[in-house]
């Protein structure tokens, strides 16, 4: 006797779902935001600050939800960084005008994972450019004083 095959988009329903459920057991994330489930850190980040040329690195873990890690002021960082434009974590696009205002030595890298995203940026105030982009996260993330 031959086995009778079911109609294809029965077959391709049944194979759809079929992977669904193995894939679920595989740590297979979708698109689709998620609530916290307490399990771990949605920001787990590792600040680099370096307040003057020749001066000595400045490094800081922060991590949120809650706020902690060894950054001096984590609740103030948190809620700066929930605050800022996720862009600010880009690079300066090429060939966009920037004021060419020197607004100081300082510079400053982001790495990490934020909100669930990876990261990892570097930050100056070499032009007005990077300067807004500093200061989108201020003082509050970098807890670098300013002149």
């Amino acid at each position: 006797m031959t086995p009778r095959l079911l109609p294809s988009p029965v077959r391709k329903a049944l194979i759809a779902a079929a992977v669904a459920v193995a894939l679920s057991g595989c740590g297979f994330s979708s698109d689709e935001p998620k609530e916290a489930t307490g399990t771990g850190p949605g920001t787990d980040l590792k600040i680099v600050v370096v307040a003057d040329e020749g001066a000595a690195e400045n490094v800081m873990t922060l991590t949120c939800d809650p706020a902690g890690g060894d950054h001096p002021n984590a609740e103030a960082a948190c809620n700066k960084l929930q605050q800022a434009d996720a862009n600010v974590f880009e690079p300066v696009a090429g060939g966009q005008p920037c004021t060419m205002i020197y607004g100081g030595p300082q510079t400053a890298t982001v790495e990490g994972v934020l909100d669930g995203e990876q990261i990892d940026a570097s930050f100056s105030r070499q032009n007005g450019c990077e300067i807004d982009r500093w200061d989108a996260l201020g003082t509050e993330v970098f807890d670098v004083p300013l002149q």
